[in-house]
């Protein structure tokens, strides 16, 4: 029970994280906040995903491959702000 209280406040709170990055993603229109704002989405789905399962297990190998390709998609705007095209 406390465990599906906990994994919903994470989920609730990367949302509006999520939202808060959208945000400043509009105003500047600059990727970084974009991903920032994938991650959070992606992590939200992650936590309401664990609380279906039968038995939630964060020691999932599917739950780190999903959390690797929301930090891969950081890492890749990171990579574009610092090396892409030049404006």
């Amino acid at each position: 029970m406390i465990t599906a209280f906990l994994l919903g406040i994470i989920s609730a709170f990367s949302i509006i994280a999520g939202v808060f990055f959208v945000r400043f993603w509009r105003e500047t229109r600059d990727s970084f906040f974009l991903a920032f704002a994938v991650f959070f989405f992606v992590e939200a789905g992650n936590r309401i995903a664990l609380l279906f399962l039968s038995r939630p297990n964060e020691g999932s190998p599917w739950i780190y491959v999903i959390r690797l390709i929301a930090l891969l998609i950081i890492l890749a705007a990171i990579l574009h702000k610092n090396y892409g095209q030049r404006s």
